[in-house]
């Protein structure tokens, strides 16, 4: 069966040259993107709710990221989040999407010791969450684990730059890749990382010149976050993208005001309930 759509559906309409969009994105269908150009656009999801309505919207790449813990679970960073608290985020996700390419993070402490265990983490995360790829943070000294994952069949998306499961031997939210030794060593990991077998890195908080650079080297999609302009594509926390929290990083810009339609519908709700004006005639069922 063809994974390809006519170029005049709904989903086509925005696609650079009227190139048809896939069915469902896949590692190919990355890799095609930044050969014509064409940016990739990603968000993050954590239930079925949001990853139907990014899906419907036409977002490539949909990540289940251990930002769950800060944005959902009111933890105070990604650290604490489990392997046990992703699958479901993951499974609910990925049964709501029908075209995005579902990514998920494994959590801290879920594949640093060994290739192995990364491996039984991912394995794990793509048999019980559904999901097409694994994020892992790091470069070069998780080359051996990328490798083994990719070797076996799993996807395996990069992140270099700030990485928030080592926030406290970074120092807190600082970019990173500043200085001509700290460029080098940002684009030698992204090498590293492609040759071991993975199919995209994401950028965080990055200077611009050191994302682009890296992008130009790679023959892989870079996803930047608070990198620039010069990515093969871009990835927000979409809480912060639309708006649900009261404060967001420099990088991430609101396109929307759910939070405050939120509030807005909850605070009519509960003042329909107390006039008792809901529910009417229309919501309520006879004999």
């Amino acid at each position: 069966m063809s994974e390809q759509t006519p170029a005049s559906t709904p989903a086509a309409s925005g696609t650079p040259g009227g190139v048809p969009v896939p069915k469902r994105v896949r590692v190919h269908h990355l890799a095609q993107m930044k050969e014509r150009g064409e940016p990739i656009t990603m968000l993050t999801a954590y239930d079925a709710v949001t990853g139907r309505i990014f899906d419907e919207a036409g977002i490539d790449m949909l990540l289940v990221g251990d930002s769950i813990g800060n944005t959902m679970l009111g933890l105070h960073g990604t650290i604490p989040v489990t392997l046990d608290e992703m699958i479901p985020a993951a499974r609910a996700v990925t049964g709501a999407a029908h075209r995005a390419m579902v990514v998920a993070d494994l959590p801290f402490g879920s594949y640093e010791a060994s290739p192995q265990h990364a491996f039984a983490s991912a394995a794990r995360m793509l048999k019980e969450g559904g999901v097409h790829a694994v994020k892992l943070e790091g470069g070069e000294r998780i080359a051996e684990h990328v490798r083994l994952l990719s070797q076996s069949g799993i996807p395996v998306v990069g992140h270099l730059g700030f990485t928030p499961q080592s926030e406290n031997s970074l120092g807190g939210a600082r970019v990173q890749g500043r200085g001509d030794e700290a460029a080098e060593r940002l684009v030698q990991d992204a090498v590293a990382l492609q040759e071991a077998g993975a199919v995209a890195v994401v950028l965080e908080m990055v200077p611009a010149p050191v994302a682009e650079r890296a992008t130009e080297v790679l023959h892989i999609p870079t996803i930047g976050i608070g990198a620039g302009p010069g990515c093969d594509g871009q990835v927000l926390v979409w809480t912060d993208m639309a708006g649900m929290t009261a404060w967001a990083p420099r990088f991430a810009r609101k396109f929307g005001d759910v939070g405050a339609a939120l509030y807005t519908a909850t605070r009519t709700y509960a003042g329909a309930v107390r006039e008792r004006t809901f529910p009417g005639p229309e919501h309520t069922f006879a004999e």
